[in-house]
């Protein structure tokens, strides 16, 4: 199962366009929050399910502020962040997750990739698709990737 994981597009698809080209065969595809009323064309556009949450610039919008899915045999919560805190550090969100079980914890709102496997959870940002600020300010995503044996491969990409 091949999970494709983007956030912050902004009203910018350009990218999104460019990685679904790259990235062939996707069972699924995550959006951490930002897309201003795009959710329908981003679902179009990704030609498989879709999964999407609200994020701080996504006004009026009925999308859910966080989602817990099972991806396998893996608890994920993916949210925005932004009601975490995340631009000041990740623990709040890792000690939510922690508490209710979760394997996998997904957040977007920094516009900065993250990967980490610290403190028995995944830790994922994919950063931004349309405006990057880590260093070098290269449009990110990720990939999540179950093998034959279940087991999760995640993958932080750039264009």
């Amino acid at each position: 199962m091949k999970i494709l994981i983007v956030s912050d597009t902004h009203k910018k698809h350009d990218n999104l366009v460019r990685i679904l080209k790259r990235e062939e065969d996707i069972d699924l595809m995550i959006h951490l929050g930002d897309s201003e009323g795009y959710e329908d064309y981003i679902a179009e556009l990704a030609g498989c399910p879709v999964e999407i949450v609200s994020g701080n610039n996504d006004f009026f919008t009925d999308l859910d502020r966080e989602k817990e899915l099972e991806i396998g045999k893996y608890h994920v919560l993916i949210t925005h962040g932004h009601y975490y805190y995340v631009a000041m550090g990740v623990e709040d969100l890792k000690k939510e997750a922690l508490g209710r079980g979760m394997d996998v914890v997904m957040f977007g709102h920094t516009h900065r990739p993250l990967l980490d496997y610290s403190r028995g959870i995944v830790t994922l940002n994919p950063g931004s698709v349309s405006f990057p600020r880590q260093e070098g300010r290269r449009p990110s995503y990720a990939l999540m990737e179950l093998d034959k044996e279940g087991e999760a491969h995640f993958k932080i990409k750039y264009l």
